[in-house]
């Protein structure tokens, strides 16, 4: 079989791993163009790119999927199967009717659940215990397609949108190993999404990247950990922006100490644990942290420079 690989990011590179190891012939790869990154906005190839030039396959980096000339460049590589994964473009119907055995796409959430972009960001920053991969035919809706294989995957105490990231990206490789015989065989059974079901998960804003204090502990240490690495949380301290990088996780129903509780966003006590913040309900302790062109720093580092006091309202 011929097939056709669309990815860009690392989270996409162990899917285009495994499809090598499968022994398929992939004979192109479609990715997004090379990108200025950094201080010194070096031109910088995808993950993807990096790797499939590694195995010496052909890559199309057209900035617009959808453009005539683009559709004729990947209908000349002659896929039998296109498989996507965090492509970043969504593929038009003229790509989509390609491949004799269609375009499947592996998505980091268990449909219909967090259709959209950002589908880890919201499963962490919701709180959620679980999530996974959802291996499914692409349709011209977003992320509508009936769903052929799944797989859960916890999420811990611990984790951030970019630990989950890297848990995701391995399960979406074994994932597609294990579907991969079947869909080339013809003898996957796919099921439809329940629309009713359906929980989009758009691109993050700058405003939610926002820490709203008078939400509870929890739902602030979620939010924190669901930015980190990228794009990050933050706070307003002296009329700048300070990124909160992580917190402790809030202890059940921790309560300020004294009869009155303090405005939410008010700093309760610093010291070499971190800065511990009043929020809407509970106590929060910030541990790392990154002032305004500052680099990233602990928190009881930053709290014991004497720069922050208790009885300062962040936000």
């Amino acid at each position: 079989m011929r097939i056709v690989f669309m990815g860009t990011p690392d989270f996409a590179v162990p899917s285009l791993l495994a499809l090598i190891e499968s022994g398929e012939q992939v004979v192109g790869v479609v990715t997004q163009p090379d990108r200025p990154v950094g201080r010194k906005r070096l031109l910088t190839p995808t993950p993807v790119k990096v790797e499939a030039e590694r195995h010496g396959i052909p890559v199309l980096q057209p900035e617009r999927l959808r453009r005539p000339e683009s559709v004729e460049a990947v209908r000349a590589l002659q896929p039998d199967l296109i498989v996507s994964a965090a492509y970043g473009q969504i593929l038009p119907k003229s790509v989509l009717e390609l491949p004799k055995l269609g375009c499947i796409n592996v998505h980091a959430s268990l449909l219909p659940k967090y259709r959209g972009g950002a589908p880890i960001h919201y499963a962490v920053m919701n709180g959620d215990a679980v999530t996974g991969v959802t291996i499914m035919y692409m349709a011209e809706g977003l992320d509508t397609g009936d769903m052929i294989s799944r797989i859960e995957v916890p999420i811990e105490d611990a984790d951030t949108t970019g630990t989950m990231f890297h848990k995701l990206s391995l399960a979406g490789a074994q994932l597609l190993k294990a579907t991969l015989p079947g869909l080339l065989a013809g003898t996957v059974q796919a099921v439809p999404q329940n629309d009713a079901e359906a929980v989009y998960s758009p691109n993050i804003t700058r405003e939610q990247e926002r820490i709203d204090w008078n939400e509870p502990a929890e739902a602030v240490w979620n939010k924190v950990r669901g930015l980190h690495p990228r794009p990050g949380a933050y706070t307003l301290w002296n009329g700048d922006v300070l990124k909160i990088w992580s917190c402790a996780k809030p202890e059940p129903d921790q309560a300020p100490d004294g009869q009155a509780s303090p405005a939410a966003g008010t700093v309760v006590a610093v010291g070499d644990g971190g800065i511990q913040v009043a929020t809407g309900s509970g106590l929060i302790t910030i541990t790392e942290l990154q002032p305004a062109g500052k680099k990233t720093m602990d928190a009881g580092q930053f709290a014991r420079g004497g720069q922050m006091n208790a009885g300062v309202v962040l936000g």
